[in-house]
């Protein structure tokens, strides 16, 4: 057998992936992260007390708008990404602008307070548990999600692996809101903020590694 007749024999035999099931399954794969993180936050951390308060109401909602964001955007781009030259139609700009908005709002907010307050601002109270309990919690959306992506063949692995992890640092950060009493928006741009970026770098490193065939 030729060579040329060869190849076209494999490629013959070849079925095309089939892209709607591919997203159907990644989406799944959110949720299913999504309720994972949701109940590991609430039996694990518990859920504040204070959300008959106003105040407590309204710095949840704002936290939850923030991480949200950052999963609508993501998940947004990922499903797209993931489409067969998804690679090269896909720009990520838009993904920065909740990071961008929370930045400015923390630094409205640190400009107008004294600056014996800001390591308190900063800080809070609850940093370094903030610090591990995101990437923590993010764990199972991102192995949820990385392997209903694997099922994609994606070609760039690096960026779906950032996109993986950008979505399950933003669902971990949703459930974790439900947990935090620090409030204040340099406190939420900086651990918020941070660690989804910490989980959005892991997410690029471990990429090539677990979707690799």
């Amino acid at each position: 057998m030729k060579t040329n007749e060869l190849i076209s024999m494999l490629s013959s035999q070849v079925d095309p992936v089939d892209t709607r099931e591919v997203v159907r399954n990644v989406r799944i794969a959110i949720l299913v992260g999504a309720a994972a993180s949701l109940l590991a936050v609430v039996f694990v951390f518990g859920v504040r007390t204070d959300l008959n308060e106003i105040h407590a109401q309204v710095f949840l909602i704002a936290k939850l708008a923030f991480s949200l964001s950052v999963v609508i955007l993501a998940s947004h781009y990922l499903v797209k990404y993931i489409r067969p030259g998804g690679e090269f139609r896909v720009r990520f700009a838009l993904t920065v602008l909740p990071f961008l908005a929370i930045m400015i709002i923390a630094a409205i907010s640190l400009a107008t307070a004294p600056r014996s307050h800001w390591e308190t601002i900063v800080f809070g109270s609850y940093w370094l548990e903030c610090l591990i309990a995101i990437p923590t919690v993010a764990v199972v959306p991102f192995a949820a999600v990385m392997s209903a992506i694997r099922l994609a063949a994606p070609t760039d692995l690096v960026r779906t692996g950032a996109l993986a992890g950008l979505v399950a640092g933003g669902v971990s950060a949703t459930a974790y809101a439900l947990h935090c009493m620090d409030d204040l928006f340099p406190f939420i741009a900086l651990w918020y903020g941070g660690t989804i970026v910490l989980c959005t770098v892991a997410g690029a490193v471990l990429g090539p590694k677990l979707l690799h065939w």
